[in-house]
């Protein structure tokens, strides 16, 4: 797995906690577009296809080991 950036954790944080797109935007000042973006990325690094892989790569991979 690729290092998520600080940003994209956080997307992916919000993601998890069960923001939608345009609420993780909002929360971050930043607009729907980036955060499409932004789960683009996050999908490559991870390896995943979805918001649902990648959450729980999230819970498995990330949240467990911290």
């Amino acid at each position: 797995m690729k290092k998520l950036t600080a940003i994209e954790m956080q997307v992916l944080e919000l993601l998890a906690q069960g923001y939608e797109n345009i609420e993780i935007a909002q929360e971050m000042y930043i607009s729907y577009y980036t955060v499409k973006r932004h789960l683009q990325k996050i999908y490559k690094k991870l390896n995943v296809s979805c918001d649902r892989k990648a959450i729980a790569y999230y819970y498995e991979e990330i949240k467990h080991a911290s």
